[in-house]
């Protein structure tokens, strides 16, 4: 079973699947297009991610891929204001038909001038609007400097997505 990673295109996905999976900092530019896997091993298990872009054109295929994972990772822009309404919308659509589906937030790029804080981005997503069934989390995360060492925010989104993962095998 696989991890999903969605959300909207810029929102940093794969330079978060990247940090997560050599514990560094690359900057990814371009927009992914399509999917893109990545496999991370930890000493407990292997867990499997699966990204699809963001884009518009590709939204249509994230509902397909739903059924068939143990875990969703939905990442936000924080500094994205005008965007978040959207990124709320196509979260609720996704997971209201999967009650029991775990789901991680990640509200990405705190380190941006004018980026959302934490409260901000669980008002602005209704969070609390998804139900008390789900295990569900939210954190902050940015990635810092090309070639550093991942952000504690980072180590700890990567600590709980391998938690969740041992718990729903």
């Amino acid at each position: 079973k696989q991890i999903l990673v969605l959300g909207l295109d810029g929102a940093g996905k794969t330079s978060i699947l990247h940090s997560l999976a050599t514990n560094h900092v690359k900057h990814s530019v371009a927009p992914t297009e399509g999917f893109n896997a990545i496999c991370i091993n930890t000493e407990e298990s292997q867990m499997e991610f699966l990204e699809i872009g963001g884009s518009e054109s590709l939204r249509s295929y994230w509902k397909m891929y739903l059924p068939k994972v143990m875990l969703l990772v939905y990442v936000v822009d924080s500094a994205d204001h005008a965007r978040l309404p959207v990124a709320k919308q196509l979260l609720h659509q996704l997971i209201q038909n999967n009650s029991t589906l775990p789901v991680v937030v990640l509200a990405n790029k705190q380190d941006l001038e004018g980026a959302y804080c934490i409260t901000d981005i669980h008002d602005a997503l209704a969070l609390s609007d998804i139900g008390d069934e789900r295990k569900m989390f939210l954190i902050g995360t940015h990635v810092a400097e090309d070639g550093s060492e991942i952000s504690s925010s980072m180590k700890d989104a990567k600590e709980l997505i391998a938690q969740l993962v041992l718990e729903t095998q």
